[in-house]
């Protein structure tokens, strides 16, 4: 039987490919470059493992001092208005029949160990915690620090927002209602109200309150990451005993640091929002070694084989597997990083 053969392409036809047919191609709305705000939310979603740089993290410290002194420089102009919303803010507490205030700051300060203690617990302590716990994450949970970093910053961002928009006096400088300001009592030394750091130092930014703000940041990151029981329960408590220094020592009202934890809240929204993965999701936490899935937004990203993030279709493990991959890899010892022969040099 003689096969027939496939009559020649007339001349006047040019060859044509099948990509260039339309066969097995992609509609052309999914071959449509996507614009700039699509990509920088792609390469802003896009799951990162490991470490940031670190020169890149004092840039961003750096940038934030600059925005605390814009706020700063500020004050003069809102001191008068600060006074007068402070001492509406205790009429409208009062009202309510919600102002203790008063009542906790003279029953502490008839104990000059607990009050001066307090004093000293304002002034010190949160920069302690807070610093000592972005190392630890930075060392030990490189997968979570992003996330938190982020969600550090953008509540701290909004508080600054706050005390440019809303200078609020705190409740010592309403000595006419009977507040006491203990630092000045008692000469603690180191608080913000005392000696030359008044002169770097907003006097009038009590609303909100970031103490409460970065206590409840500590107590949430503790509460999810820390693996012993009673380091999350420390963690827990933490903003609570914040919360009684702050009204104790007469620095801040029960607005502020309800507006506080609020704010710790947004940040970690505002952090959702931009990144599309939870700050410390389930994945953080889970013993069987296998990521558990993460939530994002659905219908937006999903992770691809080379690890870009394409449109279009739901993200549910890819900022779970980023965030684990700092608990699957082993963690080498300082004494096996001294042990470790140098390039170039064998070990006799």
């Amino acid at each position: 039987m003689e096969r027939t053969r496939p009559k020649p392409a007339h001349p006047s036809t040019p060859h044509r490919t099948p990509r260039e047919a339309g066969e097995g191609s992609a509609p052309a709305e999914a071959r449509t470059r996507p614009g700039l705000p699509d990509r920088l939310l792609a390469r802003l979603r896009r799951p990162r493992v490991g470490r940031p740089r670190w020169w890149a993290e004092l840039l961003l410290i750096g940038i934030g001092y600059a925005a605390y002194t814009l706020t700063r420089n500020a004050v003069p102009d809102h001191r008068l208005a600060a006074l007068h919303r402070a001492r509406r803010l205790l009429e409208i507490e009062r009202e309510l029949h919600i102002s203790f205030e008063l009542a906790l700051n003279h029953a502490v300060d008839r104990v000059d160990w607990l009050i001066v203690g307090m004093d000293y617990y304002y002034a010190v302590l949160h920069f302690v915690v807070v610093i000592g716990l972005l190392v630890w994450l930075y060392t030990y949970r490189p997968g979570a620090f992003r996330g938190a970093r982020t969600a550090l910053y953008a509540a701290t961002l909004l508080a600054l927002v706050g005390f440019y928009a809303f200078a609020l006096a705190p409740p010592r400088f309403l000595s006419s209602d009977g507040f006491i300001d203990t630092v000045v009592v008692h000469h603690t030394w180191g608080s913000w109200a005392s000696g030359p750091v008044t002169d770097v130092s907003n006097q009038y930014a009590a609303m909100p309150s970031i103490h409460i703000a970065w206590s409840s940041w500590c107590g949430i990151v503790l509460y999810r990451l820390a693996r012993r029981r009673l380091v999350r329960i420390l963690g827990l408590l933490y903003p609570v005993a914040t919360c009684v220094v702050i009204l104790a020592t007469a620095n801040h009202f029960e607005a502020d640091a309800l507006a506080g934890l609020l704010t710790a809240m947004l940040g970690f929204a505002v952090q959702y929002a931009l990144t599309g993965c939870r700050a410390l999701g389930p994945g953080l936490l889970s013993r069987s070694g296998s990521p558990s899935p993460v939530s994002g937004p659905a219908g937006e990203f999903e992770a691809g084989p080379s690890g870009a993030w394409r449109p279009g279709v739901p993200n549910s493990t890819a900022c779970s597997r980023a965030m684990m991959a700092d608990r699957e890899l082993p963690r080498p010892s300082p004494i096996s990083r001294l042990r470790r022969p140098r390039p170039g040099r064998e070990r006799v």
